[in-house]
């Protein structure tokens, strides 16, 4: 069993920062891979950042030189360093886990971020 679980999130007025945090216990070997996908209303969810076991990252377009994802390979954690937040940052956030020896995805519940004045 191996839960994945986010804290952070909340409301943010447009040029303001936010930090996701989000840790995976459980029976975990290794894992290859964390990172964050998040949703916003009406819209398909899509990736935000990742981050492998080997520290290399994958950040998309939309939040490059904005945010900033690091993680921590012996205590299964990942975070996301939100600067510079937009309106069109507003989502639900969910941080992700792929584990190594299954290959399976392990999700959590999911944290709202909403940026607005």
């Amino acid at each position: 069993q191996v839960q994945v679980v986010e804290s952070g999130g909340g409301s943010v007025q447009p040029g303001g920062s936010l930090r996701l945090s989000c840790a995976a216990s459980g029976t975990i070997f290794s894992i290859d891979v964390m990172g964050w996908f998040r949703q916003a209303p009406g819209k398909e969810r899509e990736l935000v950042a990742a981050i492998s076991r080997g520290q290399n990252t994958n950040v998309a377009d939309s939040v490059k030189g904005r945010f900033t994802i690091s993680g921590d390979n012996v205590k299964n954690t990942v975070s996301l360093q939100m600067n510079g937040l937009k309106p069109e940052d507003t989502a639900v956030y969910y941080c992700y886990a792929d584990l190594a020896n299954s290959g399976r995805r392990y999700w959590g519940q999911g944290t709202q971020v909403t940026v607005s004045s």
